[in-house]
């Protein structure tokens, strides 16, 4: 077992939403995570404190991506305009390794209550990270509110249409996020 090769991390990301999409989460064990990965349990532990939380792996790095392109907008930027440039900035640091997990990691989410409950806890953060950003820039709580939690549906939306859009052009994410934002955009229109 090769025990620092480098994109540890990675491979452990990759390994276990393989595993759980093929075994089921609960079926699924740590040992059998780093196995896969090539590294040992306790290299495992050194990334992540349980199985759970490789979903969330990056968390804390889209937060502040987000919340650094809502800070770096325009002075002059609506609420929204200050959302796209969060999500251009995050969408930018997407790879291929985060389009290729996209549908295996959506059936794994899919199968696991435990996982489900996890993923809505991320969507939580990522909107707090908006949502204080926006707040920093002196946008209203309500609007900052609404406007954070339409950026992560936006993500979320756009990460999917990428993620399970056809590789045959390197178009990269933030079109994607862009294009569901301003779906999102148009229909509030009609909420009256």
């Amino acid at each position: 077992m090769a025990r620092w090769e480098p994109g540890a991390r990675e491979r452990l990301v990759a390994s276990a939403v393989d595993l759980f999409t093929e075994n089921g989460y609960d079926a699924t064990t740590v040992a059998q995570i780093a196995e896969r990965a090539g590294v040992t349990r306790s290299t495992f532990f050194r990334h992540f404190t349980d199985k759970r939380e490789v979903l969330v792996a990056g968390q804390e790095t889209l937060s502040r991506l987000l919340a650094e392109g809502i800070t770096g907008a325009p002075t002059d930027a609506t609420p929204l305009e200050a959302v796209a440039a969060g999500l251009t900035r995050a969408a930018d640091e997407m790879g291929p390794m985060n389009r290729e997990l996209g549908p295996r990691l959506r059936a794994a989410v899919a199968a696991s209550a435990e996982l489900q409950e996890r993923d809505a806890l991320k969507s939580v953060g990522l909107a707090a990270a908006m949502r204080t950003a926006l707040m920093d820039r002196g946008v209203p709580e309500p609007i900052a509110h609404l406007a954070a939690e339409l950026g992560v549906l936006a993500f979320k939306r756009g990460y999917a249409t990428w993620s399970e859009a056809a590789r045959d052009g390197d178009e990269g994410l933030a079109p994607h996020a862009l294009a569901a934002l301003n779906d999102l955009r148009t229909a509030a229109a009609f909420l009256g």
